[in-house]
């Protein structure tokens, strides 16, 4: 007799409505309770927080109570410019308490070891081996772009001067004005120091997909060098978040390189646009969502994912499903793994269970 595991989704936003959904349709999986953080969702049925039909789950902010339902896993989907300080609390009461946790918050932690506060690593693994629980973190960028698709693709390989994993984003529709603005600095003139320029952020940022896919290819990294490029627009551009000036900067790069042996050999890049027209000399794709897997080697090799229609904003949705699913997908394998802190590279691939209609 199948029993289901018991979840609970932490949060309504894109990645955790499309959470409920999912669970919602999976025999294997039963959704439980429902965290919000906003008082006036509190009450209301999570289905139809979700934008589905009601599901008889009542959403809450009462932690406490959540937990009191001894849930085997929580998906936690919250998000926020602070996201990882304020959900290290959450996962350490979660963890200690002998539940399972899987995050799409925490993008640092897709790789635990190279977590750029130790303290907190360190105390997450306490609290997860202390509850006999696991955590697992993942997505799609960083996640399963930069670290399982990107050593897929190695396994083709008889050598490897370079691994370059790429983002090429449209990113109008992304309507936080201060992540964008104050973050990315989109709309700023290029004096302005958004905390991307910050000395070492891109590297933080950064250099958990980097080391993850050294440790999956048995090389170490010596260090990890960080670049910032910004483009300007010449004519006003209307996104989510208000109006970007001309004469403003419309298009972001970063790029986090991985030095092996002396040489830039595993490198992320990361280009956001607001208007196609943009940087027109950077890397370019028709779809709103790309993402690149570039070997330099024998052979060389080159492998392409786009996510939902050509263009358009329904790119930007089959991004956060991709996002949501690759931890939900992730339940049963993060239920059944050994107690602490979980990379792609200590459980199975996730396929995914229930998914034809």
């Amino acid at each position: 007799m199948l029993v289901p595991i018991r979840t609970v989704v932490w949060s309504t936003g894109g990645v955790g409505a499309i959470a409920i959904d999912a669970i919602a349709r999976r025999p294997d999986l039963e959704l439980v309770g429902v965290w919000v953080h906003s008082p006036e969702k509190v009450g209301k049925d999570a289905g139809e927080l979700a934008g589905g039909e009601p599901l008889g789950v009542a959403a809450t902010n009462d932690a406490d109570a959540l937990m009191s339902l001894a849930p085997d896993c929580v998906v936690y989907a919250a998000s926020g410019p602070e996201r990882d300080g304020a959900a290290v609390p959450d996962y350490l009461r979660l963890l200690g308490a002998g539940i399972n946790v899987v995050s799409t918050s925490s993008t640092s932690l897709v790789y635990p070891p190279s977590y750029f506060a130790p303290n907190w690593r360190d105390e997450l693994e306490a609290a997860a081996k202390s509850g006999g629980a696991s955590f697992y973190v993942s997505g799609i960028f960083p996640g399963f772009a930069s670290d399982q698709l990107a050593l897929l693709m190695t396994t083709q390989s008889k050598s490897i001067r370079r691994i370059t994993a790429s983002e090429v984003a449209l990113n109008d529709h992304y309507p936080v004005a201060d992540v964008m603005m104050d973050g990315m600095g989109f709309g700023r003139p290029l004096d302005f120091e958004p905390m991307l320029k910050t000395p070492g952020f891109i590297e933080m940022a950064w250099k958990a997909p980097i080391y993850l896919m050294a440790e999956g290819l048995g090389v170490e990294v010596e260090e990890v060098r960080g670049s910032l490029d910004r483009e300007l627009t010449d004519h006003d551009i209307e996104v989510a978040f208000g109006t970007i000036k001309a004469g403003t900067c419309g298009a972001v790069r970063t790029r986090a390189a991985g030095v092996v042996n002396g040489q830039e050999a595993i490198v992320i890049e990361h280009v956001i646009r607001m208007a196609r027209d943009v940087a027109p000399d950077w890397p370019t794709s028709d779809s709103d969502a790309t993402y690149r897997v570039d070997i330099e080697g024998d052979p060389d090799i080159h492998c392409v994912l786009t996510l939902g229609e050509a263009a358009g904003h329904a790119a930007g949705r089959a991004a956060m499903t991709c996002t949501a699913m690759r931890v939900v997908n992730a339940i049963p394998y993060v239920v059944e793994a050994p107690p602490g802190l979980l990379s792609s590279l200590d459980i199975p691939t996730t396929l995914p269970r229930h998914v034809f209609d």
